[in-house]
């Protein structure tokens, strides 16, 4: 997984509240190969009928495009289960994602891919969206070592990550690459339980 310490980079704002799971993905893309699922990313916004792009699309837009910083509205995330959602924002360029608030297992599986989901309050986000919309082209920094958002404006905004999702992002360990890290206390659990418990083995 790829690590997450600071991104600086060209933000783009899609403060629409409760985008879910199915509008970020469609349901009949998951099973295509998950290196294609980019493309396919917001599909029902970034295209038209006839398969042309929609130049009003924020991600459409030349000053978004390439855009690694999501500002999104509450909720974002919401509906399904399906990690192919991160996985196709990841697949679009997006390494991070501020909203006041997030499906709760869209954020966790941000977590596991390599994303960094940022909660911040409403204001702050509509502060933040603000700034990047009057000044684009301009970069906003995330930096996830100091938990802190800078604006374009220099304004800074702090959040804050739980201890261990943030050691899985800086370090790139998804849950089997975190518990692997202990794998010396494991094997030592398991030489001491085969002697206690021989049957089990």
């Amino acid at each position: 997984m790829e690590k997450f310490k600071i991104v600086s980079a060209q933000a783009a704002v899609l403060l629409r509240p409760n985008i879910n799971t199915d509008v970020i993905i469609r349901i009949n893309r998951a099973a295509l190969p998950r290196s294609e699922l980019g493309r396919y990313a917001f599909e029902a916004w970034r295209f038209r009928s006839d398969g042309g792009e929609e130049p009003e699309f924020v991600l459409n837009m030349p000053v978004y495009r390439g855009a690694k910083i999501l500002l999104a509205g509450p909720n974002f995330g919401c509906g399904s289960s399906r990690e192919h959602a991160v996985w196709a924002l990841q697949g679009a360029g997006i390494r991070c994602v501020i909203a006041p608030s997030f499906g709760d297992i869209f954020f966790g599986n941000c977590f596991q891919n390599g994303v960094l989901p940022v909660i911040l309050p409403a204001e702050s986000v509509m502060e933040l969206a603000a700034a990047v919309e009057s000044t684009a082209p301009c970069m906003t920094t995330v930096d996830l070592e100091q938990q802190v958002v800078i604006a374009p404006n220099a304004a800074r905004y702090h959040f804050h990550v739980e201890p261990l999702r943030r050691t899985q992002l800086l370090d790139g360990l998804d849950e089997i690459a975190l518990t692997l890290r202990d794998g010396a206390t494991v094997d030592r659990f398991q030489s001491a339980d085969r002697l206690r418990r021989p049957w089990i083995y």
